[in-house]
C-alpha cells in the first residue's frame, strides 16, 4: 500500500453554546481534514483545528506545510514503513505540530486498516468504552451554573471548569459552583495561562480553605513559566496538571525532573501526532505520572484518534478530556467513533473505523 497522493478538506460545525476560554472564543468547530489516498483505493483521514493562540497553527499555514514541505517527503512509501514516515513527517519542517498531527493521524488510520484491525488494537489497547468530562466555558455565574446543571442532566459527571479572566471573579466562580454542584459531580479546574503563580497560589489556598476540594488545576500560568508550576506545586494540595508547558517529551522530561506537574495532558495537536504522545505517555509511566488525554475545540476525526491512543495507553492515560465532538451542534463522521455525551464508544471498523464524511468542502490552494 503506497501512498500516492494528498486532498485537503475543511468540515465545518456550529456549536451548541460559544466555546470561551481566558484566550478565546469560539462559535463553531472548523476543521482542515488531511486525506491521504494510495494505490490500492483505501484513503485515511486525519484532520486538525486552527489554534494560532496556542500551537500557532492556522488553516493556511498547515495547508502549506502539509502539501510542500511534508507530503513531498512521503509520497511514494509503504504505508508498511511506519516509523520511517513519521520520522519523516517529524522531521520536514520545524514546529507546525498541528499540521504534523493531522497528516499522522491518516497514516496511523492507513496502517491499521492495512493490518486490517481498528487502530486501538494495533497499539495495543482492548478497552473499547470511555469516559469523558465536559468543558463548562467561562462566562457570567448564572450561565455557568445553566451549563453545569444541564451537563448532569445529559449524564456527565465530571465538569471541567473554564476560569482565568479576574481572580475575584474567578474564586466566586469556583466557590458558588463548587456548592451547588459537588454532590453531583468532580470539579476540574482549567486556567488556560490566565493567573501568574502568585494569583495561583492565593486563589487556591483561598478555595482550599474554604473546603472547595478540586480533582486538579490545570495551566494556571504561561507556559513558559515552568518555575512557576513548580512553585504552585509546592504551596497547595489540589494536584497541578501541565498543558500548554508539554508539548514534547523533552518538555515532560524537565516537568518531571524538577517536580512542576502532578499531571501530563497529552494533545495530538501538541505533540505533532501520534508518535510523540504515544512517547510521552510512555515516559509518563515510567515515572508513575499520571496523564490526560484532551483535544483542542476539534471534531470528531482527530478526536477518535486520540480515543484509540486513550484505550493503547489506559495504564497511564487515566482521565480523558475529549469532549469536543459532543460540544458540536451534530456529528458530520459515519463510523468510526460514536461519541454520546459522556460515553465514548470505539467502533470495529479497521483504522479509525470512518465510513464517510458528511458536509466536506474540497480545498484548493489558495482558499
Amino acid at each position: 500500500m503506497k501512498i500516492t497522493a494528498v486532498r485537503f478538506a475543511k468540515l465545518d460545525v456550529p456549536l451548541k453554546t460559544p466555546f470561551k476560554t481566558a484566550v478565546r472564543t469560539v462559535q463553531d468547530i472548523c476543521d482542515l481534514v488531511v486525506i491521504v489516498e494510495t494505490d490500492c483505493g483505501q484513503v485515511g483521514y486525519g484532520a486538525a483545528p486552527s489554534t494560532p493562540v496556542i500551537t500557532g497553527d492556522t488553516h493556511g499555514s498547515m495547508f502549506y506545510a502539509i502539501a510542500n514541505v511534508i507530503a513531498p517527503r512521503i509520497i511514494g512509501m509503504d504505508i508498511e514503513e511506519l516509523n520511517t514516515i513519521c520520522q519523516r513527517i517529524q522531521h520536514a519542517i520545524i514546529g507546525n505540530s498541528s499540521a504534523k498531527a493531522a497528516i499522522e493521524i491518516a497514516i496511523y488510520d492507513l496502517w491499521a486498516k492495512h493490518l486490517q484491525a481498528p487502530l486501538y488494537k494495533v497499539l495495543g489497547g482492548g478497552k473499547t468504552q470511555l469516559r469523558t468530562d465536559v468543558t463548562i466555558s467561562v462566562d457570567h455565574i448564572d450561565k455557568m451554573l445553566a451549563d453545569a446543571h444541564l451537563a448532569i442532566t445529559q449524564g456527565f459527571d465530571i465538569l471541567k471548569i473554564k476560569i482565568g479572566t479576574d481572580i475575584e471573579d474567578d474564586i466566586n466562580r469556583v466557590s458558588t459552583l463548587y456548592q451547588a454542584l459537588h454532590k453531583q459531580a468532580t470539579m476540574r479546574l482549567d486556567v488556560n495561562q490566565g493567573w501568574t503563580a502568585k494569583q495561583t497560589v492565593y486563589a487556591m489556598q483561598k478555595l482550599e480553605h474554604r473546603g472547595v476540594e478540586l480533582e486538579l488545576i490545570e495551566q494556571p500560568v504561561k507556559n513558559t513559566d515552568i518555575d512557576g508550576l513548580r512553585y504552585i506545586s509546592e504551596r497547595i494540595t489540589t494536584p497541578v496538571m501541565a498543558d500548554e508547558s508539554a508539548f514534547s517529551a523533552l518538555q515532560v522530561i524537565e516537568l518531571i525532573r524538577t517536580g512542576a506537574a502532578d499531571i501530563i495532558n497529552i494533545k495530538l495537536m501538541k505533540s505533532a501526532g501520534l508518535s510523540n504522545a504515544i512517547k510521552i505517555a510512555d515516559l509518563a509511566e515510567l515515572y508513575a505520572i499520571p496523564c490526560m488525554i484532551g483535544c483542542m475545540l476539534e471534531g470528531s476525526i482527530s478526536v477518535a484518534a486520540a480515543a484509540h491512543l486513550a484505550s493503547a495507553k489506559a495504564s497511564s492515560i487515566t482521565l480523558i478530556d475529549l469532549d469536543g465532538p459532543t460540544l458540536g451542534k451534530y456529528d458530520p463522521v459515519v463510523g468510526g467513533v460514536n461519541f454520546n455525551h459522556s460515553h465514548i464508544q470505539l467502533g470495529q471498523g479497521h483504522g479509525l473505523g470512518i465510513d464517510g464524511i458528511n458536509g466536506l468542502q474540497e480545498l484548493t490552494w489558495p482558499f
